[in-house]
């Protein structure tokens, strides 16, 4: 019966809406009898969905606004008001349909995610070229994709090259030139080029899969806010019933007991609060900000102490050897892929970034080369060529396994550090053979950014990382921090939030989502940014940023005050709808039609008021400070 109501809703409420103009018609033409018929008959139409609403609610043990209605229009019936019950039902249907058609605009966002969503993909079987259905596809597969088409599958590029446009996965709409071995995602679109690929991840598991699932659990989770509103919903509806009879009671003028229950229905005020998440949210997805629910939006909302990371996130996360300084006689090339097949343990930015470098200078470094090799965190890494035993990483690595440090290598390190450096120490059987120096340059959209957040009320803002004291500072200059800790542990970052939050700020932490796993995680508030949406960043933070740009980071806290903004602003105006209400029924001013035609219009106004969440931007344009911060 449910599933039948639902389909014929639409022609319910046209029925409703001619039978009641018929009425009408006749009551001006002096044909009162014909008009109550059409009224009743009116009523009839309408009333249907209402009372199988309100029949599932009670067999959940649940009062919701339809019994409301339905105990209202059944008394307006018996009291012979034909013309405010036809009407009562025909306005609550004909809100009901409003609100449908503007809570799909509000869920825009996700249904032209869904949308962006691959159907199908060719792949090469048995050497012949398939198209087959995208659930079809196997890890492992070779996918083809030509111009204009979508990438089907997260995979690695075997063949070809192509310009990427990535704006499904990072919000970010430039296009992007990859070729072999570089890793694509799913819901990309080629520009322009051609390329084969292998598929990595497949189905469900894919990246774009995974955000879409993201943000439509998001837009399911319910806040603090919205968890009160629907416990002060359950109680309140059943004691606007009693009241409704307490009234008639007193009074003995059925009329006005039966007005009291309709006009008291909370109706904005339950949808009031979940329409404004679902719109902040969603506008979030489509500029590659993935918020995990409406309870994350008020903390981010509330925000008062940013800490951020360094390398990756203040940072480019693409830092570059700069310098390289060996002790001994081995010859350079020899020295960076000794070095390199060690660090190919580690998935550390700077480790990478000598993997890197080994790769552009074609020696082709070796993991198997390399026997009990161990990645220590926050210090570095270890591990043995043949018969040499090497240990590369940070002064506090080579202190915990007491190797010298001459005062000549020491001046050397330090030097390095002055200048903006990260320095690796390589130590070769318990010698220090050489140092590898490593630049990464600072994000250009960083300091505009911090700017953003001081003007949104942000009071802290601090960097911890694990990089040298010189580094740190340089960079905090720079950008104008309030603070920074350096050379510090995970363990120690988790510390200083907790330290933080016991002194009653609320904290956010930005990280890169991999070795700040746990701060991110112990936060307020964890915002994983920049890595394409790497699982671990997906499962900790409760902000995922799916692009490399910290506009995103700003738009995100933007996007999050203004939803709770407009969640507060509902929530007034449903509760000042309701007084005006009950107060104009009272004083005789407010009947049973024209309260229900003002409750459903006060239903409309908070979707509306929500709505404009869809397409917010930042006032200030914050794509003009970023050209004013390069600049």
């Amino acid at each position: 019966m449910n599933k039948w109501f639902n389909r014929h809703l639409n022609t319910l409420m046209y029925t409703s809406g001619i039978l009641i103009v018929t009425g009408l018609i006749f009551r001006f033409a002096g044909y009162t009898e014909v008009m109550n018929v059409t009224f009743i008959l009116a009523t009839l139409a309408a009333i249907g969905p209402i009372m199988q609403k309100a029949w599932m609610a009670l067999s959940m043990k649940s009062f919701s606004i339809e019994l409301l209605i339905t105990i209202a229009v059944i008394g307006a019936l018996f009291i012979q008001e034909y013309t405010e019950a036809a009407i009562v039902t025909f306005l609550f249907l004909f809100g009901a349909y409003l609100e449908k058609r503007t809570l799909r605009k509000t869920r825009s966002s996700i249904q032209s995610l869904v949308d962006m969503a691959p159907s199908a993909a060719s792949v090469v079987r048995d050497g012949a070229e398939l198209e087959v259905d995208i659930d079809d596809v196997e890890e492992g597969d070779r996918v083809i994709v030509r111009p204009g088409g979508k990438v089907p599958v997260d995979g690695v590029i075997v063949k070809g090259r192509a310009n990427i446009n990535e704006a499904a996965i990072t919000g970010e709409s430039n296009l992007k030139f990859k070729t072999a071995a570089a890793e694509i995602f799913s819901g990309s679109v080629l520009d322009s080029g051609y390329i084969e690929l292998e598929a990595t991840k497949v189905g469900e598991d894919t990246t774009f899969a995974k955000i879409i699932e993201l943000v439509e659990d998001a837009q399911e989770k319910k806040s603090g806010t919205e968890k009160f509103l629907n416990k002060f919903a359950n109680y309140y509806t059943p004691s606007i019933a009693v009241i409704a009879i307490l009234v008639y009671l007193l009074t003995r003028n059925l009329h006005l007991a039966i007005t009291f229950l309709v006009i008291a229905c909370p109706g904005a005020l339950v949808i009031g609060a979940p329409v404004a998440y679902v719109a902040g949210i969603g506008n979030g997805a489509r500029k590659g900000v993935l918020i995990k629910g409406g309870e994350i939006v008020d903390n981010f909302a509330k925000i008062d102490t940013v800490i951020f990371d360094k390398t990756g996130t203040l940072t480019e996360g693409r830092p570059s050897v700069t310098n390289i300084q060996i002790f001994d006689d081995t010859d350079e090339d020899e020295f960076m892929k000794d070095v390199a097949e060690i660090e190919m343990v580690s998935e550390h930015h700077l480790g990478q970034t000598i993997v890197t470098e080994a790769g552009s200078r074609n020696l082709h470094p070796d993991k198997g080369n390399v026997s009990d090799a161990e990645a220590i965190k926050g210090k570095g890494v270890s591990g043995a060529l043949g018969n040499d035993n090497y240990i590369i990483g940070n002064q506090k690595l080579m202190d915990d396994y007491d190797i010298a440090i001459s005062r000549d290598i020491r001046v050397r390190y330090v030097r390095e550090q002055k200048e903006g450096n990260t320095a690796i120490f390589v130590a070769k059987n318990g010698k220090i053979t050489g140092i590898v120096s490593i630049m990464d340059k600072i994000r250009n959209d960083a300091a505009a950014t911090i700017r953003a957040f001081r003007g949104r009320g942000v009071k802290n803002l601090v960097m911890l990382t694990g990089d040298n004291r010189h580094a740190a500072k340089r960079v905090s200059d720079i950008l104008g921090l309030d603070g920074f800790q350096a050379e510090l542990m995970p363990d120690d970052k988790m510390k200083y939030i907790e330290e933080e939050k016991a002194a009653g700020r609320r904290v956010m932490m930005v990280g890169d989502g991999i070795n700040d796993a746990p701060a991110l995680a112990f936060a307020d508030v964890g915002i994983a940014m920049g890595h394409g949406g790497t699982d671990i960043a997906m499962e900790t933070a409760d902000v995922v940023l799916m692009g490399s740009s910290m506009e995103q980071l700003a738009h995100g806290f933007n996007i999050s005050k203004a939803s709770y903004r407009v969640m507060l602003q509902n929530t007034a105006i449903a509760l000042l709808t309701v007084a005006l209400l009950l107060a104009g029924v009272l004083y005789g001013y407010i009947h049973l039609a024209s309260g229900m035609l003002i409750h459903e219009v006060s239903v409309l106004l908070v979707i509306v008021n929500a709505m404009r969440l869809i397409r917010l931007k930042d006032r200030r344009t914050i794509a003009a400070e970023l050209r004013e911060g390069v600049g």
